[in-house]
């Protein structure tokens, strides 16, 4: 078991066309799971362009087209894996009045995670939507 101060949450940036504040990205996950409760369980962020994301929707999904996120359950202590495409959320924030690319990954991280925690937004009826707003004005995203 980790402690809460273990440093369980990797961020990899496979992507180049988009410059990534990587440790506010950590700094983020990190008080995310606190607040929830998950401190002690490790999670992966990987940061994508399109063309990566829309492989995995494919393979994955089935849908032949990039999206702005995916996330994969893990087990045990391992939550799971959030796949972010950043060119997707950087056209996005583009195209939003309040949001900038990086509220928007804290976004796209946060809709991720409630998936890992066993939300799902296609079936809930509204619970994860409500979650998710409460949160996201709580971290600000």
């Amino acid at each position: 078991m980790h402690d809460a101060t273990s440093n369980n949450r990797l961020v990899l940036n496979k992507q180049r066309k988009h410059a990534i504040d990587m440790s506010a990205i950590k700094s983020f996950l990190s008080e995310l799971t606190q607040d929830q409760g998950k401190q002690a369980m490790s999670l992966s962020v990987v940061l994508l362009g399109d063309e990566a994301m829309r492989d995995y929707n494919r393979k994955y999904r089935g849908f032949d087209k990039a999206t702005d996120v995916l996330s994969f359950c893990g087990d045990g202590d391992y939550l799971g894996d959030i796949l972010i495409s950043v060119e997707t959320a950087y056209a996005q924030a583009r195209k939003s009045p309040v949001l900038t690319l990086e509220s928007n990954l804290r976004r796209l991280a946060l809709h991720g995670f409630l998936h890992l925690t066993g939300y799902d937004h296609e079936n809930d009826n509204g619970e994860m939507r409500a979650i998710e707003i409460r949160l996201r004005r709580k971290f600000k995203c």
